[in-house]
């Protein structure tokens, strides 16, 4: 909202040496947000000039110019700028007089844009200054001729400082209005509150006896809402007041053009322009009609399927049921609250004028305003909520201001209202209840006044100690509980009073036993080096099947019915999708070497399922049981699944330092760091999956008890080439997924850190001649077994097939470590628990000591 500072200071008392950031600081103390200040970018000097006379003078280029002399300074003293009191003035403009008032800008000005004035020499003379246009000076968009004053009813001595004249001197503050605020969106809101802000005097332009205000009657207006929406009428007042014999060609003054202008409206001639004055002084939404164009009366009406309107931006609207219309006998004539319709528009020809302002729905505006894409001044504030007491006010200003600047007589005895009763509930406030809240020892005295302030009706209750009976005013919807009124008592009071406290956590809570898996998890990450890049859970229906499922085969994905990107409308199945992404962001920037991981939640519907609901329920009640139920079931399983990306080099070359490129073994690593810090052990096996290289691919598992086998929990490998060229990656990429939730599951509530042993280990080493299609990793698990419990581990450290080793056959060198925890082991026991793990690995895939 922009706030001329002149016309704030009608209604409330800014002192006169208040600059825009005292008015701006005021504000802000009461909770606005400050956003900027704007001006008029003119700099003197711009005075009023006489046309004494001029000459036409064609040009060769087909153009007629006139050499004009222009008295800008009484005679006998100098000009402005220090030059004489006449100016000699070249103006390719052709709609003024000799003895016409005219705007100069002489030499040492500048105009917006910024356009500096000077003396130049142009059509063969030397132009003194410039006579400027409306447009030149910031007050509209007319640049067809000069600015004449006789048209704005301005006769001022020649001489005479014309920003001040226009009010182009005056400034406007802008402050951010949230949407619980919406009388702030009007000079009587912004003054009220600067009045809360300063204890300045505050003159309510609304104040006026009714017999003023009143409509008169005859013009049939009628309301017909046969499907209100949420059961609220769309329409409760209507009020039409009638202008007779205005004349729409009428200059609408300059304080009001400028007043306009800083508040960032156009000005659109002096009927248009009215209306927009009116609705930014009261905050009430004014539209005018030919009332010449009307056809009978006025019904405010829903829309009928199929209807159409064409509205005042030239474009012919499909309307939805939903859509509340004002109509006439010729069938919709504008959009309630939003937009009116062509057909019965003002105009240069309009000379009666049916003035309408009205309280709408809010709700209804809001839906009509968004389903149209046609946000407007009006829609603005009505969605927000206007003064239900406003609209008799506003139509009988706005008739005022026609009479006095548009030349019309208001016709007092022909008009309409519609009426409703306005009824505030009252709100119960405790008595301890705002300091309590807030944190603040508030007096009751105190509570008590900033209620009033803000104009509720305070009513102690007969019990003192049940505090009081709260009547918020007419122009404050949102305040509607006693959480509202504790946040008013606490604006109005200062929040500079608030102290800050940190709350204290209540006894006993905590991060869950999964919250703190899942950290441990992406904390042990982050310390190898991994960085955490977290992506939109959106993705397209390829992409799930190619990461979603093992073998590329489509399975069901869940839909958005109004995503935030039409080319990605698809929950993921897989975080790999967003990962692949993020690389290619970063290797396009030149960032190469990427160590990357996410966890997130990854949505997998089961087959057969329909997700979704087509009854969404309404806003601001809430669901019942039923409803939730329903709402919960049309939820998709979610799983909460940790991924890892690697590309590029681990080991930047260095000198002396060869680059170390990232391969499949260092996202195993990355698995064993996952496991380790969810204190589960996960083996690696090989497998196959659709987007990843065969050979190089490996299924993970963990065992469980409780299913007695194990349980697969994710995968790695390398990417096929393909896949990575198509993401515009070059290079390797390897990639790890695990369901999070599943692993952290299998681990357990209780990690528990072994204890070291004081007693030495016992190594030794083995190698296995087995068939070359025997699995690594079951070869391992039956070594394990067979060795038993003195084994503390076992790795792999050689996978050879060549020269003496029989084709078909691979060796498999294993490093073994035995420790006991209460001796030292002898060589004898350590070789006794390898064989008998050997034994196990022969006996279960006819594995053989290599020699």
């Amino acid at each position: 909202m922009r706030v001329p500072l002149s016309w704030l200071r009608e209604y409330a008392d800014v002192p006169a040496d208040a600059s825009p950031e005292d008015v701006l600081a005021a504000l802000v103390r009461v909770g606005f947000e400050e956003e900027d200040v704007h001006r008029f970018e003119l700099q003197g000097p711009i005075v009023v000039g006489e046309v004494l006379e001029f000459v036409e003078e064609p040009q060769s280029n087909g153009k007629t110019i006139r050499w004009c002399q222009v008295r800008v300074a009484p005679d006998g003293e100098p000009a402005a700028d220090g030059g004489d009191a006449v100016h000699g003035i070249v103006c390719g403009a052709r709609n003024f007089f000799a003895g016409d008032k005219v705007v100069v800008t002489l030499p040492g000005a500048v105009l917006p844009g910024p356009f500096p004035i000077a003396a130049r020499k142009t059509y063969g003379h030397v132009s003194d200054g410039m006579i400027a246009s409306a447009r030149e000076l910031g007050l509209g968009e007319e640049h067809n001729g000069i600015l004449r004053l006789v048209e704005l009813g301005i006769d001022a001595p020649v001489g005479t400082d014309a920003i001040s004249l226009l009010g182009l001197d005056d400034v406007a503050v802008e402050i951010n209005v949230t949407p619980d605020r919406g009388y702030a969106l009007s000079i009587r809101g912004v003054a009220r509150e600067y009045s809360h802000s300063t204890g300045a005097a505050f003159r309510d332009p609304a104040e006026r006896a009714w017999d003023e205000i009143a409509p008169g009657q005859g013009f049939p207006v009628t309301a017909d809402d046969a499907a209100p929406i949420r059961g609220r009428a769309g329409v409760t007042e209507f009020v039409a007041r009638v202008v007779r014999g205005v004349d729409p060609t009428k200059p609408t003054p300059a304080w009001m053009i400028a007043r306009l202008s800083l508040a960032g409206i156009r000005s659109l001639g002096i009927l248009i322009d009215i209306t927009n004055y009116v609705m930014l002084e009261l905050g009430q939404p004014i539209h005018g009609y030919d009332l010449d164009k009307l056809q009978g009366g006025i019904t405010v009406r829903r829309a009928t399927a199929g209807e159409k309107l064409e509205t005042l931006d030239g474009k012919v609207r499909t309307l939805d049921v939903e859509d509340l219309l004002i109509t006439d006998e010729s069938g919709p004539i504008g959009l309630a609250g939003v937009m009116g319709g062509g057909a019965t528009e003002m105009s240069d020809a309009t000379r009666n004028v049916l003035i309408e302002a009205a309280t709408f729905d809010t709700v209804s505006i809001a839906r009509t305003a968004r389903r149209h894409k046609l946000p407007s001044e009006a829609s603005r504030r009505f969605e927000r909520g206007v003064d239900p007491l406003v609209p008799f006010v506003a139509a009988r200003r706005v008739a005022d201001l026609m009479e006095e600047y548009a030349g019309g007589t208001s016709d007092d005895e022909y008009g309409a209202a519609l009426f409703a009763e306005v009824f505030m509930p009252g709100i119960e406030l405790p008595p301890l209840f705002v300091q309590h809240l807030i944190g603040v020892d508030y007096t009751p005295g105190q509570i008590e006044a900033a209620l009033r302030l803000i104009g509720c009706e305070v009513v102690p209750a007969e019990d003192d100690a049940a505090g009081w009976q709260v009547i918020p005013p007419s122009w404050r919807p949102d305040l509607t509980d006693k959480w509202t009124l504790a946040e008013e008592v606490a604006r109005i009071e200062g929040y500079d009073r608030i102290p800050s406290v940190l709350p204290l956590p209540p006894s006993g809570r905590g991060l869950t036993p999964a919250q703190q898996g899942r950290s441990r998890v992406a904390n042990a990450l982050a310390a190898a080096g991994y960085v955490e890049t977290p992506s939109f859970g959106f993705t397209t229906e390829e992409q799930n099947d190619l990461h979603g499922s093992p073998s590329g085969e489509h399975l069901p994905s869940v839909k958005l019915a109004n995503p935030l990107d039409g080319q990605s409308p698809f929950l993921r199945r897989s975080l790999v999708p967003g990962l692949l992404q993020v690389a290619h962001r970063n290797v396009a920037r030149g960032l190469t070497d990427l160590s990357l991981f996410e966890t997130g939640v990854v949505f997998l519907p089961e087959p057969g399922v329909q997700y979704g609901t087509s009854h969404v329920p309404p806003l601001a009640v809430r669901p019942d049981a039923a409803t939730l139920t329903e709402l919960d079931a049309s939820i998709p399983p979610q799983h909460r699944h940790i991924a890892v990306l690697l590309t590029g080099n681990l080991v930047a070359k260095q000198p002396g330092v060869a680059p170390v490129a990232a391969e499949l073994a260092d996202a195993l690593d990355a698995v064993r760091t996952i496991a380790a810090a969810a204190g589960v052990t996960i083996d690696v096996a090989q497998s196959e999956r659709a987007a990843l290289h065969p050979g190089r691919t490996g299924v993970l598992s963990v065992a469980s008890a409780s299913a007695g086998d194990r349980l697969e929990v994710g995968y790695v490998g390398e990417l096929l080439p393909a896949v990575a060229e198509a993401s515009d990656l070059p290079g390797r990429v390897i990639v790890a997924e695990l369901d999070l939730d599943l692993v952290l599951s299998l681990a357990g509530e209780k990690v528990v850190a072994a204890s070291l042993s004081g007693f030495p280990a016992a190594t030794q080493d083995v190698s296995l001649v087995l068939p070359a299609d025997v699995p690594a990793a079951e070869v391992q698990a039956a070594l394990a077994e067979g060795a038993g419990e003195l084994l503390e581990s076992l790795r792999l450290v050689d996978d050879y097939r060549g020269q003496g080793v029989p084709e078909g056959a691979k060796s498999l060198t294993f490093a073994l470590r035995f420790r006991a925890p209460d001796r030292t082991l002898t060589a004898a026991e350590a070789t006794e628990a390898k064989l008998a793990g050997v034994a196990a690995a022969t006996e279960r895939f006819g594995a053989t000591l290599r020699e």
